[in-house]
């Protein structure tokens, strides 16, 4: 027999009570900003051909990130690395029957085969938020303030995490300047893309590789140290927009964001910390051409970003902002004093489960101490302990494991437990 290999697979993680309960709340802090915007929420499938991501996504994406498999018929398909292409399709089939703009959101899990590091895993959790149909300044506005209201609801300040903004049309039109040609500027924005990821020198053999001289990388580098954008009428018009609705602490400019994604067309945007220790936290942009992503020729304009939780949890937790007895503890546990007292016990429980009291039956007749022993362990507050005694003055004695006092409540007043919390 072999023996069982008892680690998820390389990339995977297991999800404990405690770890779960934290990762719903970030889930629960996602949704309440985009639906505070008006966003509603959709889903795709976890599976789609190959061939969705093939057109737009990008080769290294699709070639080499992407889990792929056959299924029976024989066709090729993927576990979703990213959700556009799908949002892209879901929109195609019933654009006659939605009303623009569309604002949606999702928050489901994604998969892509990269090499496990600190911040990056091959299954992971990732919020999209879009805003579709509608190609005005104001949407991309938007969008990163939905990106800054969530950084603040998880406790996050512009001191310890900031937004940086390009604009992919600013940056081309300074490109076409050097005389690199529009069939390079793809790559050169995948290059642009890496500059904080490689050494200096493999960088710039980078560059060599895909065709710049010295004379352009040296024009390169002063254009990516320039902070001057003021003469982009979108960054000019954006960063106004972003001082009306008072959050422009937490943004500024960055002449070296241009994402990786072929799709995006204009705006784009990363989220940081300060101390610049770990991977970007979210990061997206506009895409002037959103069904082409698909091979459609009708043009729809969007804007959006994603973010995964492996990288915000990891600042949280450094920066100790994951707030503390989020794991969804028994608010009380009735104890058994013997198999005698079960139909009574039971009844008690019931009652406090129907008043809106999280409540756990201990279901072993144990003795009392070890029972007192295991809501200590599992941060339950309340123990209502129901005897012989007790059944006989119809009342019970309540423990409150916090305080370590107790005090005897009448059965008729068992549904007012919850004021001793």
């Amino acid at each position: 027999m072999v023996k069982p290999n008892l680690q998820p697979p390389k990339g995977f993680r297991d999800f404990y009570p405690e770890e779960m309960a934290i990762r719903n709340w970030l889930i629960k802090k996602m949704e309440e900003v985009s639906q505070r915007y008006g966003y509603q929420q959709y889903e795709g499938p976890s599976l789609e051909p190959l061939s969705l991501y093939a057109a737009k996504s990008g080769k290294e994406l699709v070639e080499k990130q992407t889990f792929v498999l056959k299924d029976k018929g024989g066709k090729i398909l993927a576990l979703r690395p990213e959700l556009t292409p799908t949002l892209a399709r879901m929109v195609t089939n019933k654009s006659k029957e939605l009303t623009f703009p569309l604002r949606w959101f999702s928050i489901g899990p994604r998969w892509r085969y990269e090499k496990p590091q600190k911040g990056r895993f091959r299954e992971f959790l990732q919020w999209d938020i879009d805003l579709i149909g509608l190609n005005n300044l104001k949407a991309d506005t938007e969008i990163i303030v939905i990106g800054v209201e969530f950084l603040k609801s998880v406790g996050l300040s512009s001191k310890e995490v900031v937004i940086k903004v390009n604009s992919r049309k600013f940056l081309e039109k300074q490109l076409k300047n050097l005389n690199i040609p529009v069939k390079k500027m793809n790559d050169l924005f995948k290059v642009i893309d890496k500059k904080d990821k490689m050494k200096d020198k493999d960088w710039q053999e980078y560059l060599k590789d895909i065709g710049l001289n010295s004379k352009q990388t040296k024009a390169l580098l002063k254009i990516l140290q320039e902070k001057d954008f003021t003469t982009s009428p979108d960054l000019k018009g954006l960063f106004a927009d972003l001082q009306n609705y008072g959050i422009k602490d937490y943004v500024e400019f960055d002449p070296t964001i241009v994402r990786g994604l072929d799709y995006y067309t204009g705006i784009v945007f990363e989220a940081c910390d300060r101390q610049k220790e770990f991977r970007s936290i979210l990061g997206g942009g506009r895409y002037d051409d959103l069904l082409e992503i698909i091979g459609r020729q009708e043009e729809l304009s969007g804007v959006g970003f994603a973010t995964g939780d492996a990288v915000i949890l990891e600042l949280l937790e450094k920066l100790k902002k994951i707030p503390q007895n989020l794991a969804n503890n028994a608010q009380v546990l009735v104890t058994l004093f013997d198999e005698s007292l079960f139909k009574e016990s039971l009844n008690i429980c019931q009652r406090l489960q129907k008043a809106g009291l999280k409540t756990e039956l201990y279901l072993q007749a144990d003795k009392l101490d070890k029972q007192l022993k295991y809501a200590d362990k599992k941060n339950i507050p309340l123990v209502v302990i129901l005897g012989p005694d007790e059944i006989k003055k119809k009342e019970v004695t309540v423990k409150n494991l916090l305080t370590r006092q107790q005090k005897t409540v009448s059965l008729d007043k068992m549904e007012q437990l919850g004021n001793l919390l």
